[in-house]
């Protein structure tokens, strides 16, 4: 399941749905409008195997690493995220669920740097052309 902060816009979740990938969205489908940060950690743990997608840069924690969910901090504008979204999903290296589960990755223009459950270092990975 794919998990949306409440600062993602209506406009990008749509955008995603039209691309046919689903999306639920805190505030709207899972969990309660206003919820603080505090608060999303405890519910993706409720809902089983996630990737939680936030702009919020503050969950770009290797503490947060966790075999149940994935988190992944998108660090481009409110308008870019739909395609920064679809793009980490399709990547070669995450594109199923059981490959992101467990790690806690920013996605960027740049490309993927993320910290892996058990791992000794932060990883970073170019987009491929």
């Amino acid at each position: 399941m794919n998990v949306l902060d409440e600062n993602i816009p209506d406009s990008q979740r749509q955008l995603l749905r039209g691309w046919r990938i689903p999306v639920r969205q805190i505030g709207h489908e899972v969990g309660r409008a206003g919820a603080k940060d505090d608060a999303v950690i405890p519910l993706l743990h409720r809902l089983g195997p996630v990737t939680f997608f936030t702009r919020d840069l503050g969950f770009y924690d290797r503490e947060l690493c966790h075999s149940r969910y994935a988190v992944v901090v998108l660090a481009v504008g409110q308008y870019e995220t739909a395609s920064l979204i679809r793009r980490v999903l399709k990547h070669p290296g995450l594109k199923a669920s059981s490959q992101r589960l467990g790690k806690v990755i920013q996605a960027s223009h740049t490309g993927l740097r993320y910290w892996e459950l058990r791992a000794a270092e932060e990883i970073f990975l170019r987009w491929r052309p």
